[in-house]
């Protein structure tokens, strides 16, 4: 996913022992969770979903966590035929069954239309400052 959107392979390749070794807890306790898509038995997409523990807020004034959407990918030669649409629905059932009803993501250029088609809006007030 992050090498089709032009990463750095080294770059890529510094994250995936500190992304594993971050991973594997989550998994472990179920705050990390998602789906893969397949056709004829090969992985061609998938989607991340965490559980992130979030205060009341006046968006969720009775919930204290929030639905977190990434890694949203599909392989190229199979876009376009519903296939992360069918994994973004997938995850806000998951997330609806979790008792969680506010959900969040970043979305990339290329996954706006998707999302927006889905009626999740983006109301553009995050802000980020790296302190490296």
């Amino acid at each position: 996913m992050f090498r089709d959107a032009g990463r750095e392979q080294a770059l890529l390749d510094a994250m995936t022992g500190p992304f594993r070794d971050w991973l594997k807890p989550r998994l472990d306790d179920g705050r990390y969770f998602g789906f893969i898509a397949e056709r004829d038995g090969a992985a061609v997409g998938g989607i991340g979903l965490m559980l992130l523990d979030w205060p009341p807020h006046p968006l969720h004034p009775a919930q204290d966590k929030r639905g977190y959407v990434l890694n949203v990918y599909v392989e190229r030669g199979h876009r376009g035929q519903g296939i992360a649409k069918a994994l973004m629905q997938a995850g806000e059932v998951e997330f609806k069954s979790r008792g969680v009803d506010f959900l969040v993501l970043h979305a990339t250029e290329q996954g706006r239309p998707l999302y927006a088609g889905m009626a999740w809006t983006a109301p553009d007030t995050e802000m980020i400052k790296p302190l490296a």
